[in-house]
């Protein structure tokens, strides 16, 4: 399988607006999901492990108590590919799109 291809500035700015509530940050697609508690964040974050482990593609994340920090970036592309504009729409599912 070919390693996915980095997005240009143009091509990730273009489809930033696709995406509420991320934004960029250090060159990586940045989000700071908020949930009632400690047990919805962790319930988002084993669904979304189930979805990313499924593409092959692992997000940069961290929880405390409510807020679980994640941000996107294809390590292999070396900057934000289409898998990280896929992987952060589907959170936004998961999450309902939750800021």
């Amino acid at each position: 399988m070919a390693a996915p291809s980095r997005l240009t500035d143009t091509e990730v700015a273009a489809r930033l607006p696709a995406l509420p509530g991320w934004t960029l940050v250090a060159g990586k697609l940045h989000k700071a999901f908020v949930f009632s508690d400690f047990a919805e964040a962790w319930g988002f974050m084993s669904a979304v492990a189930l979805v990313a482990e499924t593409m092959g593609h692992h997000p940069e994340w961290s929880n405390v108590w409510n807020r679980v920090i994640v941000d996107l970036t294809t390590h292999d592309a070396g900057g934000i590919s289409a898998l990280d504009f896929d992987l952060a729409a589907r959170m936004n599912t998961l999450a309902g799109t939750r800021a």
